[in-house]
């Protein structure tokens, strides 16, 4: 063989683990397993060694390594099943335990992983005859619990991945509800139809297994559900959407929602109550009908989507009589196992997909890559005690099975190769993940916990029926038989008598055989005498026996019957207490919906009143601002006035004074220069000295705000002149040498006005006179 002639590479080994902080870890489980080759003459790439190692070699015409030999690789598995391997052997080691633990009350998680043709729904679901894991893992949970399972609807599920139980008499009425509902899926049981011949071979399973130690004081019920991953999308594959030839409705996808306890599941998914395995296995193959396939180059039915079968089991307890089952939902115990086949990888260039096929494969690949990837995250956090942040979420597919990664169940994985050299490159990355994940551990789930109660409560509740039903029949005599009885005891009654002697007679002077029979027939008298006596007696001892016990049971039964009568009363004033509160109730409840409709107005009222005076005070802040700002602005308009016309009266009221003195000035120049002109003598006479008046300042000086001074007058003379006859008093003549002197005109006064009306600053330290920048007003004194 041309297999034999290459060399082959040692089994790889696990790299060493990083001690875990705790024992209850156990890693993935991974099988391999190699179907058979269609036809058997083509090349083959794959070899099993040994029950634990297969052998991947390139096939002719691939590269080669560096020393130009094929490079052959070995991969381990937990087991590895050849092309010879049946369904029972594979269902034996791989499912069976996790079937076990679902009973158990543990979560379990199956799923098929490989390329494209490579046997996975075959594996999953078998063929006509052979059953695969699925029916055979539905069969071992109906022959574990058949005797154990409760009435249908006894478990009824919540719209929130729980369970709730009802009593007898709900179930009794949602049964009567659900019989005359037609349009209820599934709702009768598979063994009053007829069986789909497609599936009937695949369910007729000989191995009768079953688990052994199962609780026999639980009652238990199964669920099933099957869904579909399309396009990173779910549906629902049992829903029921109603034919419309005309406008036919789409189905709709679902949703993922997290309950209670952290666990992943489909919202709104259909979940049906089964009680058989064909009764379960018609569901399945309802929804298999419905699953996405299409024909391409490898297969000619190729799974489009990923597809998860999920069995849900729901076991709760007895009571202490074993009779009925407990009404506490805490004593639910809900294990689940889900049996996932995964769509096959594929390169596209193989299959010359096209349109949607080229959409469905990149999204399958898409989904497998993130499996991949959320595997390698988990796997480096282990070994390397990093913590990075798995990525559930970038799948639909990764992100339902969460939980079972994060310690919620086993896992396990059957990868399936297809031996034929075309796969050769999609079987050594099949290989490479399958190694890879089996290096990751998952916690161990813990055992559910024990109620409590005494164990074997249904057999003794069972052996108390039997023999109080065989005291019943005894006190009512026997029921079949009676007549072979009485020829029993009459057998032992004659049995109990002497034996008759001979009675031949043979001579006729034979004495002794008469008397001898007159003597055992008189003594068989008295034996019947005896006991006709003892008979009576025993009879007299039973009859008053009887009558004692007849009259103990007339007591008992008056006991009874009156303790049954003030029961009676207590339940019919019970009833009739449960009578008025039903109708205070809905008397209350009737007074509770006005009251809520009233709340809800007033509250309505009550919003819109608060929204109203919420607009009212904003547009009141907004006013008071805008006043509060309209304030300020005038304020500052008002001081800036203000400040404008204080500036300016301050300077008019300088400027009239400084008019003011300056004409006061003027006038007074003028006053002097004509007094000097009336005073003036006619000759030159010596000048007259000042008086004393004269020398006396006329006025103050102050100095100003700028460093100048100013005058303030504090005296003005007056001075009157009357003109002198023409003939009196004349003007001194000049001299001849020089024109005559004319009067003085106004035009002098004018130029003198000129003169001293001319303003001059004077700062500090000038001797040029005093300014005008600062005066006060001037002040006359009194004369």
């Amino acid at each position: 063989m041309r297999s034999a002639m290459r060399p082959a590479k040692p089994t790889r080994r696990l790299p060493p683990k990083k001690p875990s902080g705790t024992s209850q870890k156990e890693p993935v489980g991974v099988y391999c397993r190699v179907r058979p080759l269609s036809p058997p003459d083509q090349e083959c790439c794959i070899e099993v060694i040994n029950e634990t190692t297969v052998q991947l070699h390139p096939p002719d015409g691939c590269k080669t390594n560096r020393n130009g030999e094929y490079k052959a690789t070995q991969y381990s598995f937990k087991e590895v099943f050849g092309t010879q391997v049946t369904q029972k052997e594979l269902f034996d080691i791989v499912s069976r335990p996790l079937v076990e633990d679902l009973i158990r009350g543990k979560n379990g998680l199956l799923f098929t992983y490989g390329v494209t043709g490579s046997g996975k729904t075959h594996t999953m679901t078998g063929s006509p005859g052979d059953g695969g894991l699925l029916p055979r893992s539905l069969s071992m949970i109906f022959n574990s619990i058949g005797d154990f399972q409760a009435k249908r609807y006894v478990f009824k599920l919540d719209e929130k991945n729980g369970m709730d139980v009802q009593n007898e008499v709900d179930a009794l009425l949602e049964r009567q509800k659900r019989e005359v509902q037609p349009q209820v899926v599934h709702r009768t049981p598979l063994s009053r139809q007829r069986m789909d011949p497609e599936f009937a071979d695949m369910i007729n399973i000989q191995e009768h297994c079953k688990v052994e130690d199962v609780d026999e004081d639980s009652v238990y019920s199964v669920f099933v559900s099957y869904i579909e991953i399309y396009n990173n999308y779910i549906y629902d594959l049992l829903e029921e959407v109603p034919l419309d030839p005309i406008k036919p409705k789409p189905p709709q996808s679902r949703i993922l929602r997290e309950d209670l306890n952290h666990n992943m599941y489909v919202a709104g998914c259909t979940e049906v109550e089964v009680k058989s395995t064909e009764e379960a296995f018609d569901v399945f193959w309802k929804g298999q009908k419905r699953r996405r396939i299409a024909n391409t180059q490898l297969n000619r039915e190729s799974s489009r989507s990923h597809s998860v079968f999920m069995i849900k089991l729901a076991q709760a307890p007895l009571d202490a009589d074993g009779d009925h089952v407990l009404q506490e939902r805490e004593q639910i115990t809900l294990s689940q196992l889900s049996l996932v086949d995964l769509a096959g990888s594929e390169r596209t260039n193989r299959t010359r997909a096209e349109g949607n096929r080229l959409r469905e494969a990149g999204n399958i690949n898409q989904s497998l890559m993130t499996l991949r990837t959320c595997i390698e995250v988990l796997r480096e956090n282990q070994l390397c005690g990093t913590n990075k942040m798995v990525p559930y979420r970038d799948s639909k597919l990764t992100h339902l099975f969460k939980n079972y990664f994060d310690g919620e169940g086993k896992v396990r994985m059957i990868v399936c190769v297809n031996p034929k050299a075309d796969d050769y490159e999609e079987s050594l990355q099949v290989m490479r993940f399958a190694e890879m994940t089996q290096e990751v551990e998952v916690a161990r789930p813990v055992d559910k916990p024990i109620c409590g109660l005494t164990p074997g409560r249904r057999y003794r509740n069972q052996a108390f029926k039997e023999e109080l039903t065989r005291r019943l029949e005894d006190r009512g005599g026997p029921l079949n038989g009676g007549d072979a009885e009485d020829q029993a005891v009459v057998e032992i009654l004659i049995q109990s008598f002497p034996p008759l002697p001979s009675c031949e007679l043979l001579d006729a002077n034979d004495d002794q055989s008469l008397p001898k029979l007159i003597e055992v027939l008189e003594k068989r008298c008295r034996i019947r005498q005896m006991m006709a006596e003892e008979f009576n007696k025993n009879v007299c001892s039973f009859r008053a026996m009887l009558q004692d016990l007849n009259g103990v049971v007339t007591a008992k039964e008056n006991i009874a019957q009156g303790r049954m009568t003030e029961k009676d009363k207590v339940i019919a004033s019970q009833k009739s207490e449960i009578d008025r509160l039903d109708k205070k109730i809905k008397t209350l409840e009737y007074k509770i919906d006005i009251l809520e409709k009233t709340t809800t107005i007033y509250e309505d009222e009550k919003r819109t009143i608060q929204q109203d005076l919420e607009n009212h005070q904003q547009k009141l802040q907004r006013q008071l601002s805008d006043k509060r700002r309209l304030e300020g602005r005038l304020q500052g308009m008002m001081n800036e006035n203000a400040m404008k016309w204080e500036k300016e009266c301050e300077r008019r009221v300088a400027a009239k004074q400084l008019e003011m003195q300056n004409k006061l000035w003027v006038k007074d120049e003028k006053l002097k220069q004509l007094k000097a002109i009336v005073t003036e003598p006619k000759g030159d006479k010596p000048e007259r000295p000042p008086r004393e008046k004269d020398r006396e300042p006329r006025g103050d000086v102050y100095k100003t705000r700028g460093g100048g001074q100013s005058v303030q007058f504090t005296d003005i003379e007056t001075l009157r002149q009357q003109s002198p006859p023409s003939g009196g008093r004349k003007r001194r003549s000049s001299p001849s040498n020089q024109p005559p002197q004319e009067e003085t005109t106004d035009s002098d006064w004018t130029d003198v006005e000129t003169r001293c009306s001319v303003a001059v600053e004077m700062r500090a330290g000038s001797n040029l006179g005093p300014g005008y920048e600062h005066h006060v007003v001037s002040k006359r004194r009194r004369p």
